[in-house]
């Protein structure tokens, strides 16, 4: 869990890992991850990638079944799937459903207030359904990251074992934040799953695709990564007993 970010905690920036990456934290790893949504062009290195996924092989995973797969793609085999996923209608039906149709007023109490913060960030009106629109559809580009991991399991896993891929995801996440990186977790690729699983290789029939995770260098002078991001109380979540 994040904690909470508000006056008396700032986010910390890549700016600040990149000054002593000898001495960055977990701490400031966790506070500086967010769902960055306008990266830079600047290339990421092959290498430096490969030592993340290598590290993050350590993410714990019940049974140690580690059952996370990914596709790393940049390049012309990245814009090649971007350009398909434009041309085509999402699927139907869905890989799996994103937003549980039951969900409590609370919760969607936190999506509005997280995209209306976004929105403004960006400087999109709330009556503005042709920017909102937009600011969607850039999920197609991966907001302009140079890097796409896509990740992916075998149907046979249950849902303990989608909790290990989230376990796996945010390993990674928080090692990209060492190595000066940034990342967004792209849920909204799902929509594409059976394209994506053609365009990689993949079995429909065997592997589910989860989600994609956008990777690169974010662009600091972006509203859209800067604007403060909500978050529920401790005391709202959490109770300690017995201390």
């Amino acid at each position: 869990m994040e904690q909470e970010i508000g006056p008396d905690r700032p986010v910390l920036t890549s700016v600040d890992a990149a000054a002593s990456m000898a001495s960055l934290t977990v701490t400031s790893a966790v506070m500086s991850r967010r769902a960055t949504r306008a990266f830079t062009d600047q290339p990421v290195a092959l290498d430096v990638l490969k030592g993340v996924l290598d590290k993050a092989r350590f993410a714990p995973s019940g049974c140690n079944f580690q059952p996370w797969e990914a596709t790393v793609l940049t390049g012309a085999a990245l814009g090649d799937l971007q350009s398909k996923m434009r041309q085509l209608p999402p699927q139907d039906p869905v890989e799996y459903v994103i937003q549980p149709a039951d969900i409590g007023a609370d919760y969607l109490a936190r999506l509005a207030e997280n995209g209306d913060r976004q929105y403004t960030a960006e400087g999109i009106a709330r009556d503005d359904a042709a920017g909102r629109q937009a600011s969607v559809m850039r999920n197609y580009c991966g907001f302009g990251a140079p890097v796409l991991l896509l990740c992916y399991f075998p149907r046979v896993m249950g849902p303990p074992q989608w909790s290990d891929i989230g376990m796996w995801l945010q390993t990674v996440m928080l090692l990209l934040r060492e190595e000066g990186l940034d990342s967004c977790p792209q849920e909204f690729l799902s929509l594409y799953a059976r394209v994506i699983k053609d365009h990689i290789g993949v079995s429909d029939e065997t592997h589910i695709f989860f989600c994609g995770l956008a990777i690169g260098h974010a662009d600091r002078t972006a509203p859209v990564n800067n604007f403060e991001r909500p978050r529920v109380p401790l005391d709202q979540q959490v109770r300690f007993v017995g201390f």
